[in-house]
């Protein structure tokens, strides 16, 4: 059978098409923008560090499911980190009564535990000025979840604010629903209050970016929970991001931001005005900062596919530049890219700890 030029053509048309479309998928699932993409890889650095893995023991007295979110207690020398349950391979809180969130003392022992039959998949952790400790649930109930765990409709998407000792003093967004402020919140990935009035910063999506509805914001409210106002939108431009993953404030109040898909860190005001962006920091998944300004820096996800040339690891520098002058590389594991944490906090001491998805558990890191 003959096949007519008009046909060949029309074949030609729809190949050239599906092509172009595989690679914008594959475009948005490596990431980075067209600046990122000049850096060269930082995969260099002293190491001052000496790690121990499985710093936490197990929560009461289970596997890990997983963690995202670790952070220190006003005391200074306490750990909060919240896990996710379930130790399967796609970790997670449904069905499950386990308690997701965790206190441990400088050693490592759990000194207490909470929220049981709240989560669906725990993220980030905050603790502020008053010592409330505040919890991302970074995902809705899917519709083969609901099949299996019938019931668990109202859980996630949101944002829930504990007293220390696990009692739910608030909750922002609408359990169970995908959606924007101030009726609810789409896939919160990390908290973070303001110490000088109280304001909440929310930090939306863990949403797959290959989403053509894909949000990229930071949803602000009063202490009180009344939205006030939101930072940025998707994109790559300045101010705008890709799943913001973690926030810090620094020592003049700017607001950091771990823009992770876009492979960058960004510096704005409170009120969301672009100031700078420090793109020597990898793919990053996590933030802390110390008084000085030095901020660390959690590298979770760069593989030769998302991110080439780049390693995993903790990347440490100065504010004031945006020079990494320090570099821990990723645990041995058994994949050749190795473990690196996403969540990552600082103590008083200088020690710091990471919240490991993959390796699940909580890693000290001791000068």
């Amino acid at each position: 059978m003959r096949i007519s030029g008009l046909v060949r053509f029309s074949l030609a048309v729809l190949m050239a098409v599906w092509i172009a479309q595989a690679s914008s998928i594959r475009a948005q699932e490596r990431g980075g923008t067209d600046q990122t993409d000049k850096v060269q890889p930082v995969n260099r650095g002293p190491n001052p560090y000496r790690v121990m893995q499985n710093w936490a023991r197990d929560p009461e007295g289970r596997p890990w499911g997983g963690s995202n979110g670790v952070a220190i207690d006003v005391d200074g020398k306490s750990v909060w980190a919240t896990d996710r349950c379930s130790p399967g391979p796609v970790p997670g809180c449904l069905g499950t009564k386990a308690n997701p969130v965790h206190k441990y003392d400088e050693s490592g022992k759990e000194i207490r535990s909470f929220g049981g039959g709240m989560f669906v998949w725990p993220h980030g952790i905050h603790i502020d000025r008053e010592g409330n400790v505040w919890v991302t649930d970074a995902r809705a109930p899917s519709p083969d979840e609901l099949k299996k765990f019938p019931g668990e409709q109202d859980k996630g998407s949101v944002v829930v604010k504990f007293s220390p000792e696990g009692k739910v003093l608030m909750t922002l967004g609408k359990p169970g629903v995908r959606g924007n402020p101030p009726e609810a919140l789409t896939e919160p990935t990390y908290v973070l209050t303001d110490p000088s009035n109280g304001e909440v910063y929310v930090a939306e999506s863990h949403t797959d970016v290959r989403d053509p509805n894909l949000v990229g914001r930071i949803s602000v409210f009063d202490g009180h929970g009344k939205f006030l106002r939101t930072i940025g939108k998707t994109g790559t431009g300045p101010g705008e991001f890709r799943t913001p993953h973690a926030l810090v404030f620094d020592s003049q109040g700017r607001l950091i931001v771990a823009d992770r898909h876009n492979h960058r860190i960004q510096m704005l005001t409170k009120e969301g005005k672009f100031l700078r962006e420090y793109d020597n920091f990898g793919r990053v998944s996590g933030l802390a900062i110390d008084k000085n300004d030095f901020i660390y820096t959690s590298d979770s996800e760069s593989t030769e596919k998302v991110h080439p040339g780049w390693l995993r690891g903790i990347r440490i520098g100065s504010l004031k530049d945006g020079k990494v002058s320090t570099f821990i590389p990723a645990h041995k594991a058994d994949t050749p890219d190795g473990a690196m944490g996403e969540g990552i906090a600082i103590d008083a001491a200088g020690n710091l700890y990471t919240a490991e998805a993959q390796l699940r558990g909580v890693t000290k890191y001791v000068k």
